[in-house]
């Protein structure tokens, strides 16, 4: 049985009320809950975040995996810390943003994370898990 990893982090267990017309009204547990149904066969390890260091440490667990789904939450536009980690994983990685990031206030365009994962999915909403799984399950 594959296990993917799916982490999410700063601001994300607040999904469902926090700006619903732009993160859309799913809750976290939603997204899970169609995660799991989608891939029944699939381990999916699904964690949420407010802590960096946190976060860090799941992503260097993820290396036993085969492969990580991230959701970093504003630590995409800064966070050094995650890019590092994710570059020294070799399992597929795939970073997920529920909204179009590139059509949103400029500091939100700019990904210190993506130059280290594989793939990028933004502006999906919850289908951009889906697709992300997909992704890396295929790899």
């Amino acid at each position: 049985m594959a296990r993917v990893f799916v982490l999410n982090g700063v601001n994300l267990g607040s999904l469902g009320e926090r700006r619903p017309e732009v993160y859309g009204s799913q809750t976290l547990r939603d997204i899970e809950d169609l995660l799991r149904g989608e891939f029944p066969d699939v381990e999916l390890e699904f964690r949420q975040t407010d802590f960096e260091g946190e976060f860090v440490s799941w992503v260097r667990e993820s290396a036993s995996s085969d492969g990580l789904v991230v959701n970093p939450g504003a630590w995409t536009h800064y966070s050094y810390a995650i890019h590092d980690a994710l570059e020294m994983l070799s399992v597929p990685k795939v970073e997920v943003h529920l909204s179009n990031v590139h059509a949103r206030e400029g500091w939100r365009r700019v990904s210190v994370v993506s130059p280290a994962v594989d793939a990028t999915v933004a502006g999906m909403g919850a289908s951009g898990y889906l697709a992300a799984v997909r992704y890396v399950l295929g790899r």
